[in-house]
């Protein structure tokens, strides 16, 4: 029996996660089935929209009191259109003891919610000097990519799909372009919408996946937060373990040579 592949874990500014899995609070019929999905879905870190959710209320039946014990708090600043507004974001997480590392997003569209990507750059060159720990939320453009990685943020996160949408991973490449160059994770965020969704994107090679809707729109959210969770994880395995290379022909499984007569 051959031997499991040696995995590290994901590593975020210094601090070690086994899951590599992250997942979002949005969506929920309830906090009762987001604490009970979140505790399935095995992820160790839990984004927080700052904009969307009742600061002040930490007491029982809260939302934060719905966290289950022991997650990293992830601030993001979804629902920012302005490098401005997720700077000013940003330091409110700082200021309630929610930081230092958070998901920088600034979006550029309602439509499609993609990034604004002079305004996300101008706000993680900011964050970066002020101290965050900064996860930016990005389109799948490598060049992006790199100047985010040079402005000193601790990953990239190239969006597979809009934001909620449920498509996969529409470009594959450049997604692969973006790994082939980062010297830091690159954690897909946005737009999987089942299990093979995220085994793919781990299958590329990707260090962690993001995932909010897919997990908290799907009929079952408990039972898909463990499909993800197994995808994610199978995905890693079957990186680890170096597919096959894909052939025009059959090629049998059963050498023809040597055959008994």
């Amino acid at each position: 029996m051959g031997m499991t592949p040696d995995d590290g874990p994901l590593v975020l500014a210094g601090r070690e996660y086994r899951s590599r899995l992250i997942v979002g609070t949005g969506k929920y019929p309830d906090f009762q089935t987001m604490h009970t999905a979140l505790v399935e879905s095995g992820a160790e870190i839990v984004t927080v929209a700052l904009r969307r959710v009742d600061l002040s209320s930490r007491g029982p039946g809260s939302f934060f009191a719905s966290l289950p014990a022991g997650m990293t708090i992830l601030p993001n600043t979804a629902g920012c259109y302005t490098a401005d507004d997720a700077i000013r974001t940003c330091r409110l997480a700082a200021e309630l003891g929610l930081g230092p590392m958070v998901k920088l997003e600034v979006i550029g569209d309602t439509k499609t919610l993609f990034p604004d990507v002079a305004g996300l750059l101008e706000a993680a060159k900011v964050l970066v000097k002020e101290g965050f720990i900064v996860l930016p939320y990005t389109n799948d453009d490598p060049v992006t990519a790199r100047r985010l990685e040079d402005a000193g943020c601790a990953a990239v996160m190239p969006l597979a799909a809009p934001i909620g949408s449920g498509l996969g991973i529409r470009n594959p490449h450049n997604i692969a372009l973006i790994l082939e160059q980062a010297n830091i994770p690159v954690l897909v965020d946005a737009g999987v919408g089942t299990a093979s969704d995220a085994a793919v994107v781990m299958e590329l090679g990707c260090d962690g996946v993001l995932m909010n809707t897919a997990i908290a729109g799907a009929k079952e959210p408990v039972v898909m937060a463990r499909a993800m969770r197994l995808a994610v994880e199978a995905g890693r395995l079957a990186f680890l373990a170096g597919r096959i290379p894909r052939k025009a022909y059959a090629n049998a499984s059963s050498p023809i040579r040597d055959l008994i007569e």
